[in-house]
């Protein structure tokens, strides 16, 4: 059946059929317009943890919600699908956390001389494979981005979208990224891991490409990120959270803020959106939850003036959407901020 067909026939008020794809959308990623690439990896997560389970809960929670989208009406007659989640990558993740295990236990307790050894031999395990993850991520989105889907890669902690980030810098000259977070992730190799989730934003400044990272929502950082922020000066702007609340005190509206913020971009613009960007008690079972933070409307308000503003977004990520052990509450708030990005995506596409 084509697509066409597809379209002719689905019914989009009938409930969802989790036998069909994400959103129990009847598409296949090649009838998409719409890919999303799942990525099942947490090796360098280092307090709370599951967050490689993310991409299949976001997918189980996405048959909840429904498909008027009143802002982004006939967004599912794009097509949204969810490319096959890796087993073997979220087997790999799950091998080598117990390895990154055993360097963070060295660099909290300390050790004997046998303990060093093992922790440098993992170390240097986790290392290697992390970037055979990220030269993954990266022939994954760039062969979807070939075939002309426009991608949205779901995460996984946020090391994940690196790959990314380099593909769609073999595809564009320049762009900026619009980090929406709880925490800064400028640490140059936290832990010693050199793809640690605290250094995504460290590592995207390092491609030549990345011209802007206007980073939202910030609540937590170190004095070295401060120096490395202050080191490469324009190409980090960070609007902390505290500070935009406190010019909301005093009068500010957020239509206002959210204009300077997209100002500060260029006209290419990726996404990167870490679930902890929210208020925790909208995903309370993510990694490191931070006071503060965003409301889910204002998260999507931000997401919307961008494409009202003009800007051309060329991709996105959703990460550390973490399921916890009782209810399935932030990957229901997960589906749905990846609902509204998707159709940020298709609004606001090359």
């Amino acid at each position: 059946m084509s697509k066409a067909s597809k379209i002719k026939n689905f019914d989009p008020n009938s409930p969802g059929n989790a036998n069909a794809g994400i959103y129990g959308l009847p598409f296949t990623p090649a009838e998409s317009d719409i890919v999303l690439v799942p990525v099942p990896w947490e090796v360098t997560t280092s307090y709370g943890g599951g967050t490689a389970h993310g991409p299949s809960a976001i997918l189980e929670a996405s048959f909840q919600v429904d498909l008027l989208h009143p802002e982004f009406p006939g967004l599912w007659k794009h097509g949204i699908a969810m490319d096959e989640v890796p087993d073997a990558l979220l087997e790999q993740s799950t091998a080598l956390k117990k390895e990154a295990a055993t360097v963070i236990d060295l660099l909290v307790n300390g050790g004997n001389k046998a303990k060093q050894a093992r922790a440098a031999k993992a170390l240097k395990l986790v290392n290697e494979e992390c970037a055979v993850m990220e030269q993954w991520v990266e022939q994954r989105t760039g062969y979807w981005l070939d075939q002309g889907k426009l991608v949205g890669l779901v995460g996984g902690d946020h090391s994940t979208p690196l790959g990314y980030f380099r593909a769609l810098a073999d595809r564009h000259k320049r762009f900026g990224i619009l980090h929406l977070d709880a925490h800064l992730d400028l640490r140059n190799a936290y832990e010693g891991f050199t793809s640690s989730h605290a250094s995504i934003m460290y590592n995207a400044l390092a491609i030549p490409q990345v011209e802007r990272i206007v980073s939202v929502g910030i609540r937590d950082f170190c004095e070295e990120e401060a120096a490395v922020a202050a080191k490469v000066g324009k190409r980090s702007v960070i609007h902390r959270s505290a500070e935009l609340r406190g010019e909301q005190y005093e009068g500010a509206t957020w239509r206002k803020q959210c204009d300077r913020i997209i100002g500060q971009l260029p006209q290419f613009v990726h996404i990167s959106f870490d679930i902890d960007a929210l208020d925790p008690a909208l995903c309370p079972n993510t990694g490191t939850p931070v006071p503060g933070g965003l409301a889910f409307e204002e998260a999507t308000y931000l997401l919307s003036r961008l494409v009202a503003s003009g800007r051309t977004v060329i991709g996105f990520d959703l990460v550390e959407v973490t399921p916890g052990d009782q209810g399935d509450w932030d990957a229901n708030v997960g589906a749905r901020m990846l609902w509204h990005l998707c159709g940020v995506l298709a609004k606001a596409r090359p």
